[in-house]
């Protein structure tokens, strides 16, 4: 396995683009399914989670044209299966988003429960609760949901999440695009993925209204047509960048990112005494070398995001005084803890909440990644630790980051990539 290797102390200098969103790129790839023709993706990311699901696709019939590339092409008129086996779903839970569209285009589908995740449970409970709602036969068998829709179709209803889901939003809100009548969706996530998708899907000719509130009305058609549509800059990854520059004392212009899906964390990093100010064309940050402690509490969006917690510990590791970051979303979001403990952070841990006592010295030594977000925040510590830092397991920071050790060495890092090693 590969593994990223950091000489720290660097300052960040210079200009940067945001790639595409993740997040986005995938309900746009399953929203494909919905429609005969040719749909174009543009703006992927080159990611190992987007060649997963163009794996997936491919397996159903979707012709693909463009993998490895910003460009994507997808035809699904020759949409031949309704299963989506163990192998392909196993690896990303986001491959679930092909179950509505499947069921809303060929009337029924089997999809492998998506099983577990390391940082917490995500259930898929309310996704098939949705489309029972909307009458579709729903059983679990060896593994897999079975999902039928009526003879003459899904159905309109009214949809109550218990709590925002991001995929089960999209995931219902594909369903009710082909549905018979008006679906209801309240207590919907909010997320700019969703409201992308929304728009998407309206490009196809849906009929969906308040996609970025938590209340979604859909009016189902008979047919779509395919799209042509760029991915929505990526705000997480923007947000690690901004952490990346600051916590560096670096002066960073983050270009083609979206100000206004930022504002939690831009407040955060503002209230922690960095510099952040809008630019023609982006962001601009600068940092300094010691920050002022921040509290933080994540929480759905517009809340400050799960995805972002980790790398503002990092942060706090800087700050004068200490820090308190509750995560509210996962069970097990803090992992990075007991290795960013290995570096010489002071962190102490009571359930889901993290205490943050700084400023400390950190200092390389080899660590553990344990998921995307944990990748992430273990390069940060590494590029303001004293000595060298061996990041393993690095798999999981291709899932959502395209060739950062290059991005990041363009900037001024001593970051490079070790392959085949463990």
């Amino acid at each position: 396995m590969d593994k990223i290797v950091i000489e720290g102390g660097e300052r960040l200098f210079g200009e940067t683009d945001v790639r595409g969103a993740k997040n986005a790129a995938l309900p746009l790839m399953a929203a494909s399914i919905l429609a005969g023709g040719r749909s174009t993706v543009r703006n992927a990311p080159v990611l190992r989670d987007v060649a997963t699901m163009a794996r997936l696709l491919a397996h159903l019939g979707v012709e693909i044209d463009g993998g490895g590339t910003r460009t994507l092409t997808l035809d699904a008129s020759r949409l031949r299966r309704h299963e989506a086996p163990y192998e392909l779903v196993k690896t990303m839970r986001a491959s679930v988003l092909v179950l509505g569209p499947l069921v809303a285009r060929l009337g029924r589908a089997r999809v492998s429960l998506p099983g577990g995740c390391a940082i917490g449970e995500r259930p898929i409970d309310q996704h098939l609760r949705g489309l029972d709602a909307m009458g579709a036969r729903i059983t679990i068998d060896h593994g897999y949901v079975v999902a039928k829709a009526p003879r003459n179709g899904l159905r309109g209803a009214s949809i109550v999440f218990d709590i925002p889901t991001v995929t089960g939003t999209e995931n219902l809100m594909m369903a009710a695009a082909l549905a018979r009548g008006q679906t209801l969706l309240e207590n919907a996530a909010r997320e700019p993925e969703v409201e992308d998708l929304a728009h998407v899907l309206n490009k196809m000719g849906a009929r969906i209204e308040g996609a970025g509130t938590p209340v979604i009305h859909v009016q189902g058609v008979d047919a779509l047509a395919p799209f042509d549509h760029a991915v929505i800059p990526d705000r997480i990854e923007a947000g690690t960048l901004l952490v990346a520059a600051a916590v560096t004392r670096g002066d960073v212009l983050l270009r083609g990112c979206r100000p206004e899906h930022l504002e939690a964390v831009v407040g955060k990093l503002r209230a922690a005494g960095a510099e952040v100010r809008a630019e023609a064309g982006g962001l601009r940050v600068r940092g300094r070398a010691e920050f002022d402690p921040v509290d933080i509490t994540t929480q759905p969006y517009p809340g400050f995001p799960t995805d972002m917690q980790a790398q503002l510990m990092v942060l706090a590791t800087r700050s004068r005084g200490q820090s308190i970051i509750t995560e509210t979303i996962f069970e097990n979001r803090l992992m990075h803890v007991s290795e960013l403990r290995r570096m010489g952070a002071d962190i102490h841990t009571d359930g889901r909440i993290a205490i943050i006592r700084g400023p400390t010295r950190l200092t390389g030594c080899a660590v553990m990644a344990s998921d995307l977000r944990a990748s992430a925040a273990l390069i940060l510590a590494a590029l303001v630790a004293n000595g060298r830092t061996e990041v393993l397991r690095v798999y999981h920071l291709d899932r959502g980051y395209e060739r950062i050790e290059q991005r990041l060495r363009a900037l001024g890092a001593k970051i490079r990539r070790v392959r085949g090693e463990a």
